[in-house]
């Protein structure tokens, strides 16, 4: 394939957004849920690392300025000031000017004023901490290293030092966890006062010690208590004012995250870092999640090593239909039956007509939107989304 595919193409323009990622994958300790890539940091680690990422990041080549950067793990805060200084330079060297929306995720027994100053310093606009629960139990239970007095002093300290946005992670349908349970720990998030909130289902990933826990019977799911969850949370949430926006994530005015619409709309990023994902000049791929393998390509001039595919404008509008629809906003089909006209349309318009007559999506004009009932199946329509564009493809 030669150029920019179709679907791509109108995205590259010098008007576009530019999304720019970076993995952290250091971490003390890997928590029983998580499945991103990590590994325990030593001094020499974190060097050659930082110059691996200073060194991939001259690989890439894009022409317009960088709208958002977003830092994950990993625990990035875990970096010492110093690092997060020389990252910060790396970042902005390659930004074409100031980002809209700069986010930083932090733990909150790694979070320092020495650090908070330097990531105010070099441009950050928004932190997002991990706090998962209030209670010690729970966060026991997830295998999380930090106490509810960590979680406060690191909160206070992120207010402290002025940052814009502070949204916190929660998660919910943990191990043993009651509905009232839950609505406490939303209680007490929403009580601090957060610009955004994130709520996550637990899911149980494989290669983490929780899935080892549900093949042994030790832990079980129960779709019904996480459904009745889901709708608690929503409900409790908008009361407190904070307006949901994707299935998970909720915000007051003015502070949705800018990155993740991005990319949800399809818009382009760069990803760097092992196990980084990139959606860039025609293609996707994420790099090898393996540090010392990643700084090997990366020496080599190589970078997106793996599942490295082609944009296709098929590609394109199915993720943008399976993403889009998880928005509260919706997706408009009518823009992505222009961008790619060869789409198993048939299929989908069907399904989409079937989910208006279940009452599980509204439909006005081109715009498609899930109900709340349909919200709480987004994953199982998502699925039926990618059978019909696989059916496609086996038909071609």
């Amino acid at each position: 394939m030669s150029g920019l595919v179709p679907a791509q193409a109108k995205a590259s323009s010098a008007h576009a957004p530019l999304g720019f990622y970076v993995h952290v994958p250091f971490c003390a300790s890997t928590c029983d849920f998580c499945a991103f890539y990590q590994t325990q940091p030593t001094a020499g680690s974190i060097e050659r690392y930082l110059d691996c990422v200073a060194t991939e990041a001259s690989l890439v080549a894009w022409k317009r300025p960088v709208t958002t950067v977003f830092w994950g793990g990993g625990t990035p805060g875990l970096l010492a000031a110093r690092d997060l200084e020389k990252l910060g330079a790396i970042v902005r060297a390659r930004c074409g000017g100031t980002p809209l929306e700069w986010t930083v995720e932090l733990a909150p027994g790694s979070v320092t004023e020495e650090r908070l100053t330097v990531l105010r310093a070099i441009g950050v606009t928004r932190v997002s901490m991990g706090v998962q629960s209030f209670q010690p139990a729970l966060l026991d239970a997830l295998g999380r290293q930090h106490s509810v007095q960590q979680i406060d002093r690191a909160y206070d300290r992120v207010r402290a030092a002025g940052f814009p946005s502070v949204n916190l992670d929660l998660m919910f349908a943990l191990p043993g966890q009651t509905a009232v349970e839950w609505a406490a720990d939303v209680r007490e998030a929403v009580s601090r006062a957060p610009d955004h909130l994130s709520t996550y289902c637990l899911t149980f990933e494989e290669d983490t010690k929780l899935w080892v826990k549900l093949s042994q019977g030790r832990v079980k799911l129960d779709p019904d208590h996480e459904i009745r969850l889901y709708e608690q949370t929503w409900a409790q949430l908008g009361a407190a004012g904070y307006a949901q926006y994707e299935v998970s994530n909720f915000a007051r005015p003015g502070q949705a995250c800018i990155h993740n619409l991005n990319t949800w709309h399809m818009h382009e990023w760069v990803g760097l870092g092992p196990s980084a994902a990139s959606q860039h000049g025609g293609w996707r791929g994420g790099n090898i999640a393996d540090l010392e393998k990643w700084q090997t390509h990366v020496a080599h001039g190589n970078r997106v090593t793996e599942d490295r595919v082609a944009l296709t404008p098929a590609l394109m509008t199915e993720d943008a239909l399976i993403f889009g629809l998880r928005m509260n906003a919706g997706v408009d089909v009518a823009h992505w039956r222009e961008r790619c006209p060869d789409a198993p349309w048939a299929a989908v318009d069907a399904l989409l007509r079937r989910l208006v007559e279940e009452q599980l999506a509204t439909r006005a004009d081109a715009i498609v939107r899930l109900t709340d009932r349909g919200r709480l199946l987004a994953d199982a329509v998502g699925a039926e989304l990618m059978a019909a564009f696989e059916s496609e493809e086996s038909v071609a």
